[in-house]
């Protein structure tokens, strides 16, 4: 216990330990991977129906010219690197009557709008809105037709990026570097403004750009990592692996790969708050013992995820700590159940 206790002293002092440890004590504390879990089930429903209308669509608009179809359908697979093989194989063109393409598109609406619904869930859980204030659920809807647009914006300026840097090997070596490196920066930046949007647009409360810039600057980077450590565990350790377990394989892979993005945002939110709100440093033991002296980020941290529970203007919500956890090195503490 001796040890325990100099560690937690230790990171109570230090921000680049505390800040990453009451990041993943907010994060269990929210639930966050049921919050991953709700944004990859709808993820999951919504791909495979967009991906066909895609395909589709590219059909309608680029009739006869095949070769660029299936170079746009590759470049846009390519950010599902663990996967985007089998579902280039998989994500064929719709045909016959409109009826398939109509029920397609339905589906895909009710899925991307259920991704967009469970995000904007998950960021009012983590910013702990009060129920009262959280949108109804046709605004939460109108709110996610935003959120589709900046998606397929994104998709579309990752898409040419990705086939501009797949083309670069043609002009030079030299030049391929330099494209490859141009075009992963101005992706990572992008990816960056669209998660300042989002996180902008999709959360019920204020919050200005430098209270979300930390978390929207880590999703961008960790997207860029996961799809390069994905292509390299692509080509070390999953080649044949179709073969294998078949369309299992590509449906596990899918999921895997859709969760660890959905974890991301969540994580990326968790930062966000617990910087704006200074919720750190956490107790050490605080998740693991009940008798344990709290800090003001534990006590700021429990009174915030009580007040969210408010579902009228009517209802008061007060939270109080016994004497031993109202001390007060820490003066602003809320001990009323009101969120900003």
């Amino acid at each position: 216990m001796e040890a325990i206790g100099r560690l937690d002293e230790y990171q109570r002092g230090h921000r680049w330990l505390g800040v990453p440890i009451a990041v993943v004590y907010k994060f269990a504390d929210d639930q966050g991977g049921y919050l991953a879990a709700l944004i990859t089930y709808y993820g999951f429903l919504s791909l495979f129906p967009l991906l066909l209308i895609f395909s589709t669509v590219l059909g309608f608009a680029l009739p006869g010219n095949e070769t660029l179809q299936q170079q746009l359908v590759d470049s846009a697979l390519a950010q599902f690197p663990i996967i985007g093989d089998q579902l280039t194989d998989n994500a064929q063109p719709l045909r016959g009557s409109g009826a398939g393409l109509a029920v397609g598109i339905l589906v895909a609406l009710y899925g991307a709008l259920g991704v967009a619904v469970a995000i904007q869930n998950a960021l009012n859980q983590v910013w702990g809105v009060p129920m009262n204030r959280r949108p109804d659920p046709i605004r939460a809807r109108l709110r996610s037709m935003l959120l589709l647009l900046l998606f397929g914006v994104g998709v579309l300026v990752t898409t040419v990026l990705s086939g501009l840097a797949a083309g670069a090997g043609e002009i030079g070596a030299h030049l391929d570097l330099g494209l490859r490196v141009a075009a992963v920066a101005v992706s990572m930046a992008a990816n960056c403004l669209l998660m300042l949007l989002a996180f902008r647009a999709l959360t019920s409360r204020r919050v200005s750009v430098r209270e979300i810039l930390p978390g929207a600057i880590l999703a961008a980077l960790a997207f860029q990592v996961l799809l390069t450590t994905g292509a390299f565990f692509v080509r070390t350790g999953l080649l044949g692996s179709s073969q294998v377990y078949g369309l299992f394989g590509i449906v596990l892979g899918l999921m895997a790969w859709i969760y660890l993005e959905a974890v991301i945002v969540v994580l990326a939110a968790e930062l966000n708050v617990v910087l704006a709100r200074g919720l750190w440093p956490r107790s050490l033991l605080t998740p693991f013992v009940e008798d344990v002296e709290l800090t003001g980020a534990d006590r700021r941290s429990y009174t915030s995820y009580a007040s969210a529970q408010q579902y009228k203007d009517a209802q008061s919500i007060t939270v109080e700590f016994d004497e031993r956890n109202r001390t007060d090195d820490d003066a602003d503490t809320h001990d009323t159940g009101r969120n900003p």
